[in-house]
């Protein structure tokens, strides 16, 4: 007997996992897993609400909880990833 696999080695009779909810994502690693993420000038408002306004065209870099939820801004990637090790975070690549 042979079973149909697709490119990622999944069987027609593989479940399907349900979409993780936004709970779900804070609670993955306990709490300690982030991401960082590359964003335009144009995008700190509707993230960082409070933060002074910003000429167009730079980029910034933030730092996210598992659920999206952004932590904290700055100019460089390494910067934040510093912020996350000081904070105890692991980060991930998310593409």
């Amino acid at each position: 007997m042979t079973q149909d696999f697709d490119h990622h080695g999944v069987t027609a009779d593989t479940p399907v996992p349900e979409a993780l909810t936004p709970e779900a994502f804070a609670s993955l690693g306990d709490g300690r897993i982030a991401y960082v993420r590359s964003i335009r000038s144009e995008e700190v408002a509707e993230m960082f609400p409070q933060a002074p306004h910003i000429a167009p065209g730079i980029e910034l870099f933030t730092l996210h909880a598992a659920d999206g939820t952004p932590l904290m801004l700055t100019d460089s990637r390494e910067a934040a990833i510093a912020n996350a090790s000081e904070h105890e975070l692991v980060t991930l690549s998310v593409h």
